[in-house]
């Protein structure tokens, strides 16, 4: 019960001086006596999906202002309460202005650990990237986008790892029906069109050195070459089938192709790959994944 006493209405020109507000109760920095359950570290705690538009680079030099969605989180050890939530934001709000790539991750994680005296540190960045396509064959251009992820982690020797994540859009003929397809023609004089379907690899690479997005995308181009289009005229529709008549591909082969790209760049030290066909012919998909197999690796 509320005593009677006590003021309901909030009061907008009270103002906190510094007495006050070391007198406000923190329970989350609170004594090991307050923890409920074991006592025991946790690996992550912190705030996920908080919102802010950050700064990128392009090769060029260009940067580009993008809405990114973050992810925060500090190891917790035995012996402590909590963390105090707010400092995630607040600290990452210290480099907001600041142009983001990879490497930039160390510092913020950095400032994480320091902050709230932490051993570890976790941060993820992910957003929409926008690249100019051209299309096939009627000269026209226009954006494609790509969720795209930047990823680092500080552990308590101020090891750091950094890794970036895409998703990749292209199409896949199937061979087997395009064989198919040719054997009732030639056999029977019967029209059949072999199928294709809009497919699409995940792909996480852990970086070396610097690689920009737009690098991994041409990576992905140069293996799988059927990349999905945006601006289409009959032209380049007539170019889009000639293209998937000529790369097809089962989602093994689309697997191994991305491999034999990532494995040959002197800048990605590790990388694992899931490919989806979204199958036409199927009430299901066909999925692979690959990863480069180095010895405690991505898996």
């Amino acid at each position: 019960m509320i005593s009677t006493s006590v003021k309901r209405f909030y009061d907008p020109t009270f103002t906190v001086s510094d007495e006050y507000k070391d007198s406000l109760p923190d329970l989350q920095n609170g004594p090991a006596s307050l923890i409920e359950g074991a006592n025991v570290p946790i690996q992550q705690v912190g705030i996920s999906n908080f919102r802010l538009p950050l700064l990128y680079p392009r090769p060029d030099g260009e940067l580009v202002r993008l809405d990114t969605s973050v992810d925060g989180y500090v190891g917790l050890q035995a012996g402590k309460k909590g963390i105090n939530m707010s400092r995630i934001i607040r600290t990452f709000y210290d480099f907001k202005d600041d142009i983001f790539h990879p490497d930039k991750l160390n510092e913020v994680l950095k400032a994480y650990k320091e902050k709230m005296e932490s051993h570890s540190g976790f941060l993820k960045l992910s957003f929409s990237y926008p690249m100019i396509q051209e299309s096939l064959r009627s000269g026209l251009q226009g954006y494609q986008y790509y969720d795209v992820a930047f990823e680092g982690k500080l552990d308590e020797y101020n090891n750091f790892r950094k890794y970036l994540h895409l998703q990749f859009e292209y199409s896949s003929a199937c061979p087997c029906s395009f064989e198919l397809a040719e054997h009732a023609r030639e056999s029977r004089e019967i029209a059949a069109i072999s199928h294709s379907q809009r497919s699409v690899a995940n792909l996480t690479v852990e970086l070396r050195d610097s690689l920009f997005i737009d690098d991994l995308v041409e990576l992905c181009r140069d293996a799988l070459k059927t990349e999905t289009q945006v601006m289409v005229k009959r032209e380049d529709e007539q170019a889009f089938a000639e293209m998937n008549g000529a790369f097809q591909k089962f989602v093994e082969d689309a697997a191994r192709l991305l491999y034999s790209e990532l494995d040959q760049d002197s800048r990605i030290r590790d990388f694992v790959v899931r490919c989806a066909h979204l199958e036409s012919l199927h009430s299901h998909d066909a999925v692979s994944r690959i990863c480069k197999g180095i010895p405690d690796g991505l898996r």
